[in-house]
Formats: structure tokens, C-alpha cells, sequence
């Protein structure tokens, strides 16, 4: 029984010590595939990924969960450059972007390095525009730093306190033991054909758009690293989220809310129907059997809002 055991053990380390190895070697080629589209900011010492594009008013595009700037960049982005200057980063831990915060980075924390990042820029008053948890963040900002906004777009945005529990997955990438033993499995040995699976649920009902797999590269989101600081960030957000709610009656700048009826991630109903009553002078723009991904498959709804959301800025 000893000797089996012995073995057993061998074999758990030499299998693990293989997936490290091919989580090592899928990392450098996602990399070295997928490279920065835009440039580092240094921001007290952190770095920001940063893609600035177009000429105008300035907006500012946050990603949602596992997300990165190519997101933004895929169908959004270069339909705002004609108007705007559009200025998209990765958010911390994920792209391109510094984690620095061991426990996971706050919605406030990422809202202000983001925000300083953008001054450094030169948008010291942007338009800032979120997707989903980009819209938590995006409501951070909003609150916590009033004089550094001009409008806000808040796309699919998880916004009101819920009461359905952190899935497995995210669970256990948030810890430790998780990331150490847990993540380099999962990306060693996860194939295609389940991340196209699982963008296609992200997108649902809508298929995944020709092309978005190649752009966006879900091998940047895979990274351990990556798995890792967005685990930590799902983990915490449910308390942040409820922690800032009560102060969304602060938010006084003009305020449009984008959200697909057919929505089953992150519901309209609970979210932004109930945002809108909180937000005063908030409006909300229903697209009908859209997912969850507005910014992908109505991008051009999307530019719309936040065409409005300038005007009423009194920025076009």
C-alpha cells in the first residue's frame, strides 16, 4: 500500500510538473500572439496598458470580467475614434495591465488608478463608458471621483447587491492553493474547442462574431496570472457593489444605461432597472433579445448612448 501510494504521489507531482511546464509554454505564445495593442503608463509605480485612438471629446472604455482592451477594440472602439479620442485599458491583473494588489483589487482601487491613468493621458474629464463588471468600476468612478467625469455609460453593468453564490471556478482560482495547483491544469490541458464553447455562453443568444476569438485571444485571459487577479476581483465584488449602492444618489453627471433584454448574466431587470430608479436623471436604453455583450453586437446602439451622453455634457 505504501509503495502505491509512493507512486501515486509521483505521478500527481510529474503530471502537475508537466502542466506547469505547458501552462509556461501557452503563456509565452499567447503572449507573443496577442502582444500590447497601445502603451504602458506608469502610474505611481504600476503599469496601465493603455490604447488611445481617434480625435474629440475623451471617452474612456473599461472591460468587463476576463476581459482585456481588444474587447473594446473589436467592434466599439473604432466606431467611436471617428467623433471621440478614445483611450481603452486593461484593467489591473488582466491584459496587460499591473495587479498590485495581493488580495484583489477593489472597484475603488481600480476605478482610481484608471482615473489617474487617463489624467496622465490628458482626459482629466472623460466620458467614462464600462461593460458589466467595467461597470461597477465605471460607478466607482462616478462616486468616488465626481469632478473627474463628464458623463457616464454603463453597459449590462452589475450594479445592485445579489444573492446567487461565486461560481466553482472562480472560488477556487481566488485562493492560493487554487492558483498553485488549480489554474496551471486549467491552462495546460483546457481545449479550444470548450473556451469557443464557453465565449459562445458569454455571448448567448447571439453566436460568437467571426473573427472576435482571433482579436480578442482568449489565450491573454488564461494566463495564470490573469485567472488569478480576476478570481480574486469576482470574489470581492459582491461586497464592494454593496458597499457603494447607497451612494449612487450622489451621482449627478448625465447617465445612460445600455442593457439587452435577453441578458441572463447579469439580469436587466434586477440591474439596471432597478440602477435607474437610483441614479437621478438616468436613462435606460433596452436593446430586445440582446445578450450580454451589447459592445460586441451592438456596438453602434452603444456609440449611440454614448453620442447622447455627450450631448447631454454639453461635450457635441
Amino acid at each position: 500500500m505504501i509503495r502505491i501510494a509512493v507512486i501515486l504521489v509521483v505521478l500527481l507531482i510529474l503530471i502537475w510538473g508537466y502542466a506547469v511546464w505547458r501552462a509556461a509554454r501557452n503563456e509565452a505564445l499567447a503572449e507573443a500572439t496577442f502582444q500590447p495593442e497601445g502603451q504602458i503608463v506608469d502610474v505611481d509605480g504600476v503599469s496601465v496598458h493603455a490604447v488611445v485612438m481617434g480625435e474629440g471629446p475623451d471617452v474612456v472604455l473599461i472591460h468587463g470580467s476576463s476581459g482585456n482592451t481588444r474587447d473594446m477594440t473589436f467592434a466599439l472602439a473604432p466606431i467611436l475614434a471617428e467623433h471621440y479620442r478614445v483611450i481603452v485599458f486593461d484593467r489591473p491583473g488582466l491584459g496587460y495591465s499591473e495587479s498590485f494588489n495581493p488580495d484583489g483589487e477593489t472597484i475603488v482601487e481600480q476605478a482610481e488608478i484608471l482615473q489617474k491613468a487617463a489624467a496622465k493621458l490628458g482626459a482629466t474629464k472623460p466620458i467614462v463608458a464600462g461593460q458589466s463588471y467595467g461597470g461597477s468600476v465605471s460607478l466607482a468612478w462616478a462616486v468616488t471621483w465626481p469632478e473627474n467625469i463628464s458623463a457616464l455609460v454603463l453597459i449590462a453593468p452589475a450594479a445592485i447587491p445579489w444573492d446567487t453564490p461565486l461560481d466553482a471556478f472562480n472560488t477556487i482560482g481566488a485562493t492560493s492553493v487554487g492558483n498553485t495547483l488549480a489554474l496551471p491544469l486549467v491552462n495546460a490541458f483546457v481545449p479550444d474547442w470548450y473556451v469557443n464553447q464557453a465565449l459562445d455562453t458569454v455571448f448567448a443568444p447571439q453566436k460568437t462574431p467571426e473573427g472576435y476569438a482571433e482579436h480578442f485571444g482568449p489565450g491573454l485571459t488564461m494566463r495564470r496570472a490573469s485567472m488569478h487577479a480576476n478570481a480574486k476581483q469576482r470574489a470581492n465584488l459582491l461586497d464592494e457593489v454593496t458597499a457603494l449602492q447607497p451612494r449612487y444618489g450622489e451621482i449627478t453627471v448625465p447617465t445612460e444605461i445600455v442593457h439587452g433584454t435577453a441578458d441572463t448574466t447579469v439580469g436587466i431587470d434586477w440591474h439596471s432597472e432597478r440602477l435607474l430608479e437610483q441614479i437621478p436623471g438616468s436613462e435606460l436604453i433596452e436593446l430586445d433579445g440582446i445578450g450580454h455583450m451589447p459592445q460586441v453586437v451592438a456596438a453602434p446602439e452603444v456609440a449611440a448612448a454614448i453620442d447622447r451622453a455627450a450631448e447631454r455634457a454639453g461635450l457635441r
